[in-house]
């Protein structure tokens, strides 16, 4: 029998500074692991204070994951120890599998009102795809489709499937979907998520509730106590939700519309051994990777594929 999927966890999103000195909020990271599997961190980079993201993230090298940045505000260019350049502006996606190795910058830049906004995801590769060849998909907003449903609700199908309508990223390891819906005031969105992936929600805009019996009681709290009346437990901006197993996700806005992104994979259930931008399967794997970046050795393949 088809079932609905209840919330699992509900979190907030925490302040943290990365690279040169980026503010910004942090959904889950290397302590929920493996509660996010296969997914292993998201982080959320909005701001309207430039001195707050400006500094960026210089140098630094990847390897046996995939980074997913999502931008909505202002834009994000891209280097690499390769030659490779790129900015991916409003609307604009970039999916990198970093696989056995690049060496890159990310520095994030304004609109023309100041403000930043975007969201950068890392999803895991199994050991089977750790050193694959590197490659790059860079998906311009105008090539990421828009699903209009009763209701007034739209969906960017960024990865997955919406009606038929299919994103523009596919054959990722993981099955992975990545969706940016926005549901308007008291309507409602229902979606079929596969059996035995992972699934979580991370709220952008507004307020709304994650499941058919909109009530959060009954489930785990992490970080912040939900038993708020006046709220009727409805999930606000920086918001996140875990999903247990079942065969779709019902959501639905309050009195003001809701936006969100709805992401899913199929878990890998391997071991997990992270250091800073690298995770591999073993302590050993990792112990090499930052030796071969101390002794330029590091880069396996002479220039990743871009898409």
């Amino acid at each position: 029998m088809s079932e609905t999927r209840k919330i699992k966890t509900v979190s907030e999103s925490r302040p943290t500074i990365e690279g040169a000195g980026v503010h910004l909020r942090r959904a889950f990271g290397y302590y929920q692991v493996p509660r996010f599997d296969p997914f292993l961190l998201l982080d959320d980079f909005r701001s309207d204070d430039p001195a707050k993201f400006l500094p960026g993230f210089p140098w630094h090298p990847h390897r046996g994951i995939e980074t997913i940045t999502y931008v909505i505000e202002g834009d994000v260019e891209h280097g690499d120890s390769l030659g490779n350049r790129g900015d991916i502006t409003r609307g604009d996606v970039q999916w990198m599998s970093a696989g056995s190795g690049i060496i890159h910058q990310e520095m994030p830049g304004g609109d023309a009102s100041g403000r930043m906004g975007g969201f950068q995801l890392w999803a895991n590769l199994p050991a089977s795809h750790k050193m694959m060849e590197p490659r790059y998909r860079d998906v311009k907003s105008g090539r990421i489709p828009e699903v209009s449903l009763p209701g007034g609700v739209r969906v960017k199908v960024i990865c997955g499937e919406v009606e038929g309508v299919r994103g523009p990223v596919r054959d990722i390891v993981i099955e992975p979907e990545y969706l940016d819906v926005s549901v308007p005031a008291r309507a409602g969105f229902t979606h079929p998520v596969k059996r035995g992936h992972t699934a979580l929600a991370y709220v952008i805009g507004g307020r709304g509730y994650f499941d058919d019996e909109r009530d959060s009681f009954s489930h785990e709290v992490v970080g912040k106590n939900y038993f708020d009346l006046e709220r009727e437990c409805a999930c606000g901006d920086g918001t996140l939700v875990l999903y247990e197993d079942g065969d779709r996700v019902s959501v639905s806005a309050g009195e003001e519309p809701l936006r969100f992104l709805l992401v899913s994979g199929k878990p890998i259930g391997e071991p997990v051994a992270w250091y800073g931008p690298i995770v591999m399967n073993t302590r050993e794997e990792l112990r090499v990777a930052f030796d071969e970046y101390r002794n330029g050795t590091f880069i396996k393949h002479p220039k990743p594929a871009r898409e």
